[in-house]
């Protein structure tokens, strides 16, 4: 037998990301009363055909009769079809290319619309066999060409007989269609084609299932136009994750896994050894020693402001990029701060609590406007800044202390210590981040120099208030009324109980760590964070990492793009341009960031390199991380 390869494609849902005629009747029954119904038959008819149920041929007859097509409809139908070429397919136009003589469309498509398309890729007409649609003198799509092999059932198989391919036969579909010519012995592989649609019942009797091009062509150690198939990308996605970020991901070609709570260490340890992006909020904690399970980790996403659940030092020397959400949520925080200093002023949450027990106190004892009140804003980042233009914007006159110096938004007065915020304050609200020296800044001392009666809010971090001291001076009158949003020690799920020696503690509010958890913030978190990881994945772009060097890239056309991470010490960058040049590689753009452990370099080649150049780089004294991206 010959080595020669042939590749047999499909056109619906193989090629394009949809079935044609379905487009097509999208288009023809515009404005016709029985559009939708009739748009769901095609759909229905053309699955049973691809499932084999039904002959193709009686598939075929009855999509035609209700779509009510004509040539007009046609001319539409293609630039519609264009916009719709499945997106592994463009990645790899140069495969097409070269390879066409090799390559053949056998569709049960038509010739009108797939020549078009496909040979905009290089693909010749020749090699195109597909149906032909038959006219009636207005222009009316009236029927098929009978004759042609391809509108009965077994055609694609007579087709191939007749070419006499002698090599190596490989079919890329989605239907039974295309399954039959491996069955029928004109095909040594039959590939189930999953990125637009998974049948279940053809995958099943699949020689190997294909996500993408990309995962064909790596599976049979061809040329691909990205160095690895995303199909064989593990994410592991935690703590109930938003859908928007799964499908997002899904969307680009991972293989996605979620959990809904939080892992322990142990469970972390043995997940994570396969995954190459994980995403979390803030009760997972991916510890020293868990990051030093990750081999194959590349990416972190905190879904959620803060990162002190990760073990930034770890990850950073082991080359893995983390990236978070800080702004998404900023609003969602500070509504809920202005919410509560307006429960808390009112005494709301005991007079509330009364009401459920059938108690009726109406009074306006210790019920206050919060107009002319002071408030104190202990953190002056994102949240902080913000919640002092809202709450200004309602009467309160805003104090801040932060630890940097920051410019006052609007008439907001900056304080030179911290005891000089907690003497003026009538309410105070604590918006610090979590790194370790936060720890118990408000305890004991701090709760002794604050106004009688103040009003005390933390939306922070649960760790930053010692709470025995907290639940102390509630008790005794000193603090009026609180709002806890956040826990020293948290439930690691929905189903676990909430411990606090805050329950039962007079007006006072305890929320399960929802600050940010409004179905807006969650969207916008669910959009940001997976694409600032798919970004980071396909460009090498940094520019939001926590702890990476920020670099802003473009994807870069007719080039190999390599990356760099290696450990921030003097000669690296020599060291790399001596092995390009010992390896005649033309550099067509460098890129060097540095911080102060780590330096992270983007190299962008030209086409021509070997094995041993990615070996070479990879032996450099210093490395953390190698990889080609595309």
């Amino acid at each position: 037998m010959s080595n020669k390869k042939y590749f047999i494609i499909d056109f619906d849902s193989t090629f394009t990301q949809v079935e044609a005629l379905d487009i097509l009747g999208e288009i023809s029954l515009e404005g016709n009363q029985e559009r939708d119904e009739r748009l769901q038959k095609i759909k229905d008819v053309t699955d049973l055909g691809m499932e084999g149920k039904v002959s193709f041929r009686e598939s075929l007859v009855l999509r035609i009769e209700l779509l009510g097509a004509n040539r007009q409809h046609l001319e539409k139908l293609v630039p519609a079809l264009k916009s719709k070429v499945s997106k592994s397919f463009k990645r790899n136009k140069d495969f097409l290319k070269n390879y066409a003589d090799n390559i053949y469309i056998i569709s049960n498509g038509f010739k009108d619309f797939i020549v078009p398309i496909v040979t905009d890729y290089g693909i010749k007409a020749k090699n195109v066999f597909a149906n032909t649609f038959e006219f009636d003198t207005n222009g009316n799509i009236v029927g098929f060409d009978t004759d042609n092999v391809l509108s009965s059932n077994n055609g694609k198989g007579k087709v191939i007989k007749k070419l006499k391919l002698t090599g190596d036969v490989s079919v890329i579909g989605d239907g039974y269609t295309d399954y039959e010519i491996k069955k029928d012995g004109f095909a040594n592989k039959f590939y189930a084609f999953t990125e637009n649609i998974a049948r279940e019942k053809i995958t099943a009797i699949a020689d190997h299932i294909t996500p993408s091009l990309d995962e064909f062509l790596y599976h049979n150690k061809m040329n691909t136009a990205i160095s690895y198939p995303k199909n064989r990308i593990k994410v592991l996605l935690l703590e109930n994750v938003h859908e928007g970020a799964v499908k997002i991901l899904k969307e680009e070609g991972y293989e996605v896994e979620t959990y809904g709570a939080a892992l322990d260490e142990d469970e972390l340890i043995e997940k994570i050894k396969d995954v190459s992006i994980i995403g979390l909020r803030s009760k997972t904690q991916l510890t020293k020693k868990v990051l030093e399970n990750a081999d194959r980790l590349l990416v972190i996403g905190a879904f959620c402001i803060g990162t002190n659940q990760i073990d930034l030092e770890t990850a950073t020397k082991k080359g893995i990029a983390v990236f978070n959400a800080p702004f998404s949520n900023t609003r969602s925080v500070v509504e809920l701060a202005i919410a509560q200093i307006v429960l808390l002023m009112r005494n709301l949450p005991d007079k509330m609590m009364l009401m459920h027990q059938g108690k009726w106190d109406k009074s306006a004892v210790n019920s206050f406007e919060i107009r002319g009140k002071k408030l104190g804003i202990i953190g002056y980042g994102n949240i902080g800044s913000q919640l002092s233009i809202l709450a200004e914007g309602m009467g309160l006159d805003v104090y801040y202390y932060d630890l940097v110096d920051k410019l006052s938004l609007g008439n907001a007065t900056q304080c030179a210590s911290l005891d000089e915020l907690l003497e003026v304050s009538d309410v105070i609200s604590i918006h610090v981040d979590g790194r370790p020296d936060n720890k118990n800044i408000i305890g004991e001392e701090e709760f002794k120099k604050m106004k009688d009666g103040v009003i005390f809010i933390n939306l922070g971090r649960g760790f930053v208030v010692d709470i025995p001291a907290l639940s102390k001076y509630l008790k005794n009158g000193k603090i009026r009324g609180s709002a806890v949003d956040v826990f020293p020690k948290e439930p690691k799920s929905n189903q676990d109980p909430f411990e606090s020696e805050l329950i039962g503690m007079p007006n006072t509010i305890l929320t399960p760590h929802i600050g940010g958890s409004t179905l807006e913030a969650q969207v916008n978190i669910g959009q940001f964070v997976p694409n600032q990881m798919i970004d980071y994945i396909n460009t090498g772009s940094t520019t939001n990492s926590v702890n990476f060097p920020a670099v802003r890239l473009p994807e870069f056309k007719n080039a190999h793009r390599l990356m760099h991470i290696h450990q921030n010490e003097s000669g690296v960058l020599a060291k790399i341009n001596s092995v390009l040049a010992a390896c005649e590689v033309n550099v067509v753009g460098q890129y060097l960031k540095t911080n102060e452990s780590i330096g992270y370099m983007i190299t962008d080649i030209n086409k021509k390199y070997n094995k041993e150049l990615i070996k070479k780089l990879k032996e450099i004294s210093g490395t953390i991380w190698f990889r080609v991206l595309y």
